[in-house]
């Protein structure tokens, strides 16, 4: 093991050069599973300023426990960390140590969140534009004989010495606080990290529940939710899932109270998880897998191409329940949890009050042992709740019943102003990355005030444009024949009479039009997707009775 320079006292400090060369070469470890990088430049530009003028920047929380020899993501930086018997886990202060990092390496500094220079004229933090006179990099003022040879390629900036020196000691020698737990105080750790989470800038449910459980997978490698949240993402292509769905997914297919006390979730005295020998690394494998098939099912089966269509995250959750139990459902039961999936959307969490009480109540319907069971029981939790209203006076991105729209504009297969070709699934999820809302793939032809009304807003994909579009809607391009031309304005939900109402210029009456037709398929989408005056009959394979059965309850009467 390499040894440290860093002893292991309950508190001390330790000067910023020594915890930086343990972070980059594993001796501390920042894990994924902390709360994800939310610092953008600025904050780090005024990191540094504290730190040349010797203020304090606040302590930093360590855990001292074994660690696997792992590739290491922080920041910018990939760092190849060995196998260590006590390595220091960062528990609160990774803002902070991941932005000294990367602003004080070479590799990390071409990031531009991390990016930072000194200005040695001007005496302060600037970003790196090109060759400046007498600017220079960070990680160039922390490195004693990179900065002695800077100056000697510098020469006209050899007045401003002084001031570089005196940047750079103050940036080494500069002291930061520490307190470190060691590994059999894991109960004081939780106690100490829930009442740091309740000073300042509290964390979310999901950061909490990763930092107590995250860790090295059984392989070695760290297994995080930010983890699930790219490789569904990736898959898929179905947007970034925010982390408390994930949480939320990963705790519902342990049980079906998902506001339960996460701190005992895996310990040994907690009898009623329904997997109680599992480890958090097996708990997140299974969880991500499960969450695959339900996206899997929304895509493919009920018409959810994108996070940002979902009118209700809590349905994901329970879908991911499911498909743990239920991997491979049958065809017949596939079709009725698309059933339940979209008359849950129909009567929404109102018909359960709260939607943390209708994910509880939707998730105790499903039990391990009884595919048709679960699923004839969540239709029955649904079935005599009244309809919710939809609102769709105008667009809200954020709202169910704009993404229920946008699911229902999305099953005309609108298609490419330029090509006349079906907008695909892989660019909806391609264009949308990184987005909570759809809102960037849904736009105005024609300029209104106030809130956009939902006639006026058409899916766009690809290069096409809204001068273009416009064009398009009341001039035939003469490339396109008349057939696909139809096609097109029929997958943007328009006929022939809107058409020439916008070709007038009757902006009004074209919208007025589009409103009734648009209202009408989100009407006749629900109606096709939900089923509602449908028999819920389970499968046939369920209501075979067995001979042998048959004969013993004939028995059973005779006697």
């Amino acid at each position: 093991m390499t040894a440290s320079r860093i002893k292991k006292p309950n508190a001390s400090t330790f000067p910023l050069e020594d915890l930086i060369d343990e972070v980059l070469t594993g001796g501390v470890r920042i894990h994924e599973f902390q709360r994800p990088f939310r610092w953008q430049w600025e904050d780090v530009r005024r990191l540094m300023d504290s730190i040349i003028r010797g203020y304090p920047i606040g302590s930093v929380l360590l855990w001292a426990r074994p660690a696997q020899e792992e590739k290491v993501t922080i920041g910018a930086l990939q760092i190849r960390a060995p196998k260590k018997d006590e390595a220091l886990w960062v528990v609160d202060g990774q803002q902070r140590l991941t932005s000294l990092a990367n602003a004080l390496n070479d590799d990390g500094f071409t990031d531009p969140r991390f990016g930072v220079a000194y200005d040695l004229s001007h005496k302060v933090f600037v970003k790196p534009v090109g060759e400046q006179p007498h600017v220079i990099d960070l990680p160039t003022v922390f490195d004693l004989q990179r900065l002695l040879m800077w100056f000697n390629e510098h020469p006209e900036s050899t007045q401003y010495f002084e001031e570089a020196t005196k940047i750079a000691k103050a940036i080494r020698e500069y002291s930061i606080p520490a307190y470190i737990v060691e590994r059999e105080g894991e109960d004081v750790l939780r106690d100490i990290f829930d009442r740091m989470n309740n000073y300042g800038k509290r964390l979310t449910r999901a950061e909490v529940f990763s930092a107590l459980h995250g860790g090295p997978r059984d392989d070695g490698k760290s297994q995080t939710l930010a983890d699930i949240i790219s490789n569904i993402d990736a898959t898929f292509l179905f947007g970034e899932i925010d982390d408390v769905t994930i949480l939320s997914a990963i705790l519902a297919r342990r049980g079906p109270d998902v506001t339960r006390d996460i701190r005992a979730e895996f310990s040994r005295e907690s009898v009623s998880r329904e997997f109680s020998e599992e480890t958090p690394d097996q708990a997140y494998r299974a969880g991500e897998k499960a969450l695959a098939n339900a996206v899997r099912f929304l895509q493919n089966e009920a018409g959810v191409p994108h996070f940002s269509f979902l009118a209700y995250r809590y349905l994901l959750v329970v879908l991911t329940r499911f498909f743990a139990y239920y991997p491979q459902p049958s065809p017949r039961n596939i079709e009725l949890l698309r059933r339940w999936f979209w008359r849950a959307v129909i009567v929404g969490p109102e018909a359960f009050s709260t939607w943390t009480k209708a994910s509880r109540v939707l998730c105790s319907k499903i039990v391990p042992n009884g595919e048709v069971e679960s699923v004839q029981s969540l239709l029955t939790a649904v079935s005599d709740s009244p309809p919710k209203a939809l609102n769709l006076r105008s667009f809200i991105s954020t709202s169910a019943s704009t993404r229920t729209l946008l699911c229902a504009m999305w099953s005309c297969h609108p298609r490419s102003f330029l090509t006349g070709k079906p907008y695909l699934q892989e660019e909806l999820g391609s264009i949308l990355s990184g987005k909570q809302t759809a809102k960037d793939i849904v736009a105005t032809i024609e300029p209104s005030g106030g809130k956009t009304p939902i006639a006026n807003r058409f899916i766009f994909l690809r290069e096409d444009s809204v001068e273009y579009v416009r064009d398009v809607f009341q001039n035939q391009p003469i490339t396109m024949t008349n057939s696909s031309w139809i096609e097109l304005l029929d997958s943007h939900v328009i006929d022939v009479e809107m058409q020439a109402y916008l070709a007038n210029g009757n902006v009004t009456q074209f919208l007025e039009l589009r409103e009734v037709c648009l209202r009408k398929l989100t009407e006749d989408f629900l109606r096709s997707m939900a089923e509602t005056s449908f028999e819920d009959t389970p499968p046939l394979s369920s209501l075979i009775i067995d001979e042998d059965d048959e004969d013993e309850d004939f028995v059973d009467d005779l006697n």
